[in-house]
């Protein structure tokens, strides 16, 4: 026995032995190479866009549906800014954080100024606040002007829900210059044209899902507009969309908007007037969405001024190729409200008027997008449009002095043939460039010899390139042609203008960069609006100082 035992212990250690001193064999094992092609690439900032709000993380189902829109409020005979021709309150890309300074100096006695700062954790309270300014002083008398607006927007975040509230205010100044200076010699304050705006907002919304599984947003809305020793005008609005979706597909939304406006005039020879102008709406929809069509359904039951309509809400897409070939239909409609402060906006050299009537929209569209290939994508789309009650405007014809302001003429009833197409070439990051083209054809007028003031033609194009990684080039061309006129004595003619501009913007290092901005670089003296030419040629060049959060702890990137 005891011999069995000892050849027993024997055989373990040998075994243990032979497996301690085994070597593995490694030449008959092929080496791994790993090969990757994907390279982060850390995207630049396009644009500080400041908002109120936090962006919470969205735990909805991503809906694909394509809402093409009525271009509301959005008119066709939009002006070009008297800002030093073309130029645009900031056009260059902003590169860096939220915190920043920016400033710049140009032709026409052009000083520049805008800033904006960040306070905040960004998950329960967020506050920003920014303004800008700019004035020039053109080579014809009182061809001057200046634009100054302030902005504070905030949010607060608690339990599922956002509080949300923006004040901003805007004073800006225009001259009526448009007036043969070798016949008259006003004075200054006689032909000032200074807006003043405030507007303050507040709302309330979920950001999470409730036991109803519906999604609401109710906001109010005050706004308090005035064009000095001549116009106030006071805005209020209420709306309270709701949402509930049902499964993945379907959806319902419903809403109640009120738009109550008084207006009152100041001075006005012989009497002044005092009216009220309220839109009531009450939208209702359905949409059903999946992978090849979308279909939403709706209509508006809406209140102008006391006068009931129906407003339709109906549009389609359809998917026709697994490329991307979407066809789009729809019949949809809105009422654009012609308050004193909106037509303004279009056109700064208006007087006051002794009325106020909204402009109802109906349009019917068909069209197609496509994207081809990685890098090209287009659009393209036709409508026939009916105008009601439609707004142009006109030079003051009771006189040659009074010519320099604007009246507005009613068109009861208004058609519009419109013909819309624009496509764009994208690669990453680094260049994009997009071209569009829109042709309206406007008949039926009874009331108006032509449509004054609009615009048959537009055409617009764009450049950014990265063409190094601190260095942005950009340029962009606008060109408008046939917007037809009349002045005192029935002298009518067309106005047609073209107009390029380029700049560049190059980040010296994380804290400063430099920007330069070439306007109407063709110098092309042309008038959007009949007596009124626009700058010459004009640049505006400048520093862009980026700092830290005032909070350093609590810096939102």
């Amino acid at each position: 026995m005891r011999k069995l035992n000892k050849l027993f212990l024997a055989v373990i250690f040998i075994s243990s032995a032979k497996f301690s001193f085994a070597q593995i064999d490694t030449t008959k094992i092929k080496p791994v190479e790993i090969v990757s092609s994907y390279k982060p690439i850390i995207r630049e900032v396009a644009k500080i866009n400041f908002s109120g709000s936090q962006l919470p993380a969205d735990t909805n189902r991503t809906v694909k549906f394509y809402d093409v829109p009525a271009q509301n409020l959005s008119y066709s005979y939009k002006s070009i800014s008297l800002k030093p021709l073309a130029y645009t309150s900031d056009s260059m890309v902003e590169m860096g954080d939220r915190n920043f300074v920016k400033a710049g100096f140009g032709n026409y006695t052009t000083p520049y100024l805008k800033a904006g700062i960040s306070i905040g954790d960004g998950s329960s309270k967020l506050l920003n606040v920014y303004g800008d300014y700019i004035s020039s002083k053109g080579k014809i008398k009182y061809q001057d002007f200046s634009n100054l607006s302030l902005k504070a927007a905030g949010s607060y975040f608690f339990s599922g829900h956002e509080a949300y509230s923006d004040v901003s205010f805007r004073n800006d100044r225009y001259f009526l210059y448009g007036y043969d200076h070798n016949l008259f010699d006003f004075a200054k304050q006689d032909v000032l044209q200074q807006f003043q705006e405030m507007d303050v907002r507040v709302g309330l919304k979920n950001t999470g899902e409730n036991k109803l599984g519906v999604k609401y947003d109710p906001t109010i809305r005050a706004n308090f507009f005035s064009l000095k020793d001549k116009v106030s005008e006071s805005s209020y609005q209420f709306s309270a969309p709701l949402e509930k979706l049902f499964g993945e597909s379907f959806s319902v939304k419903a809403a109640a908007v009120a738009d109550l406006t008084n207006y009152t005039t100041k001075n006005l020879t012989p009497d002044n007037i005092r009216l009220s102008n309220n839109v009531i709406k009450i939208p209702v929809s359905v949409s059903y969405f999946s992978d090849r069509f979308n279909i939403h359904g709706g209509i508006t039951p809406a209140w102008d001024n006391g006068q009931f309509v129906y407003l339709p809400d109906v549009y389609a897409d359809f998917e026709l190729s697994k490329k991307s070939l979407v066809l789009q239909a729809g019949w949809v409609g809105n009422i654009n409200k012609n308050t004193f402060r909106n037509l303004s906006l279009v056109n700064p050299f208006l007087q006051a008027f002794t009325y106020q009537k909204n402009t109802r929209e109906t349009e019917y569209y068909g069209g197609i997008k496509s994207s081809l290939g990685k890098h090209f994508s287009f659009n393209a789309k036709a409508g026939f449009v009916t105008y009601r009650n439609y707004q142009l405007f006109i030079n003051d014809t009771s006189s040659f002095a009074n010519s320099k302001s604007f009246l507005i003429s009613n068109e009861n009833l208004l058609y519009n043939f419109r013909i819309h197409g624009d496509a764009s070439y994208t690669v990453k990051d680094k260049f994009t460039a997009s071209a569009g083209v829109t042709v309206n054809g406007f008949t039926g007028l009874t009331e108006n010899e032509k449509a004054w003031s609009t615009v048959p033609l537009e055409v617009t194009a764009s450049l950014r390139w990265w063409i190094m990684q601190k260095l942005l080039l950009k340029s962009d061309f606008y060109l408008f042609a046939g917007s037809p006129y009349v002045e005192k004595g029935n002298i009518q003619g067309r106005l047609t203008g073209t107009d390029l501009s380029a700049g560049a913007e190059y980040k010296i290092n994380k804290r400063f960069s430099a920007f330069v901005n070439l306007n109407n670089i063709f110098g092309n003296s042309y008038e959007r609006w009949r007596n009124y030419p626009v700058y010459g040629f004009n640049f505006l060049g400048g520093v862009v100082y980026r700092f830290s959060s005032i909070l350093p702890d609590k810096n939102i990137q």
